[in-house]
């Protein structure tokens, strides 16, 4: 059994959406991140750095994995899945995981502090963190111009970037010029365990769409937490 401490964010998506890929047993636990649930002492024990998501593997003798990126290679190790044997293939799918967790997340987070928290707008600091965001983007979508998956099967590389990636509305990063990343973003979403997956621990469209008052509330608790 895999406890999972997780949060309605594209990192804690990762998780569950591999866990329902996986069809591993597991019991989700909200961490609510806007009432700092996540620099709890409890919590700190799991993840000194105070960052969801986080899994306890109890069968494994209550074995605590954070990082969403380790948690994906842990869990694909674990099961035998999603992750390629073969080295060459493995590190392939390794090498784009990294490209999400080194690049896509990283300045996909910082065009929503900028564009969509602060409520002093910096032109300059939105048009850097979009420009490279949609960069990014640009990248996957190269790499998907003659294949389905990032590393040929799909795998956590996949899971990975996906989670991000669907949420480029909330960025305020338009893709419809990007053909191969919207096909690849449709195919994903049509898959039943991610469906389910993204449900987890609630479900929550805000950050797809982008407007109206679940956004601008949400935008509105995310500022208060940024500035805490």
């Amino acid at each position: 059994m895999i406890d999972l401490y997780t949060a309605p964010t594209p990192n804690g998506w990762k998780i569950s959406v591999a866990l329902e890929e996986l069809a591993l047993p597991y019991t989700a636990h909200f961490v609510d991140i806007l009432k700092d649930e996540q620099k709890r002492p409890e919590f700190l024990a799991l993840n000194p750095n105070g960052r969801i998501p986080v899994i306890v593997d109890r069968d494994a003798g209550d074995f605590a994995v954070f990082e969403s990126g380790a948690i994906l290679i842990y869990l694909a190790e674990k099961t035998g899945c999603l992750l390629p044997m073969d080295p060459m293939g493995r590190s392939r799918a390794i090498q784009w995981l990294m490209f999400q967790m080194a690049g896509l997340g990283p300045m996909m987070g910082q065009a929503n502090v900028f564009f969509r928290y602060m409520p002093e707008k910096l032109p300059a600091a939105i048009a850097r963190y979009q420009h490279e965001s949609k960069r990014l983007l640009s990248v996957l979508d190269a790499r998907l111009r003659d294949r389905d998956f990032l590393a040929g099967d799909y795998s956590i590389a996949d899971i990975a970037s996906w989670c991000w990636a669907r949420t480029h509305r909330w960025s305020g990063i338009a893709v419809d010029d990007l053909p191969h990343l919207t096909r690849w973003l449709d195919r994903i979403a049509a898959r039943p365990a991610v469906g389910r997956g993204v449900k987890i621990p609630y479900e929550i469209t805000a950050l797809r769409h982008g407007e109206g008052e679940e956004a601008d509330k949400l935008a509105a608790d995310i500022l208060a937490m940024v500035q805490r």
